[in-house]
């Protein structure tokens, strides 16, 4: 079950607060602003990531490496200074 307790009480208690979630002595804390939930305060539990896992996603074109001819005939006798658009 969850700990509620008062803004006043989560700003000077943050560091005991974060410990207590730490140690596991507490699962979550509710903040609350006269009265009302506002906010919770739970562990950080990191992502777990697997090798591979977008293994699929992203399709790399065999050309990807080839030159682009647009591109250098750009680079080889297009103008130094381009007029602005």
């Amino acid at each position: 079950m969850s700990k509620t307790v008062n803004m006043h009480e989560a700003k000077t208690q943050l560091s005991r607060l974060v410990q207590a979630l730490h140690d596991g002595r507490e699962r979550e804390f509710v903040i609350a602003v006269a009265g009302k939930p506002h906010a919770r305060l739970v562990p950080f539990e990191p992502r777990k990531r697997a090798s591979g896992m977008d293994a699929g996603l992203v399709v790399i074109a065999e050309n990807f490496d080839d030159p682009d001819r647009e591109i250098e005939k750009l680079f080889d006798e297009g103008p130094i200074f381009p007029d602005k658009a």
